[in-house]
């Protein structure tokens, strides 16, 4: 972990399921998809961001790679978004999502938000 660099998560569930692009018949595949354009693309705002993509459920099992670390959700999605927004320790966050709830969780912890479309455009 990089504590020099601003931390990005990305809700891989938000994000994915944001797209109607078949995503439900291989929700793993789609998260592994989403990971590569995150390696890609290295973030919105020009970057450069540490990278977390938090996946859950049937995406389980997406391996981190070399710019991208991947963390399992042991139950709620959300609920590890908000923790990792909280144990940021004063390091600029920024979380991709468009869940309205979910913005308002982090953002109580500093967190700012985008959506979707920062990382899937470009």
């Amino acid at each position: 972990m990089d504590q020099e660099l601003p931390l990005l998560i990305v809700d891989g569930a938000n994000v994915v399921g944001s797209v109607p692009d078949g995503w439900w018949r291989d929700r793993r595949a789609a998260a592994e998809r989403l990971r590569e354009r995150l390696v890609a693309g290295g973030g919105p705002e020009g970057g450069p961001f540490e990278i977390v993509l938090v996946v859950e459920g049937r995406a389980r099992g997406v391996e981190s790679v070399p710019g991208v670390r991947v963390e399992e959700a042991p139950g709620s999605g959300d609920d590890l978004i908000v923790e990792l927004a909280r144990n940021a320790a004063g390091r600029p966050c920024l979380v991709v999502t468009a869940d309205r709830e979910l913005r308002r969780r982090v953002g109580d912890h500093g967190a700012r938000c985008v959506g979707p479309r920062a990382v899937l455009e470009g």
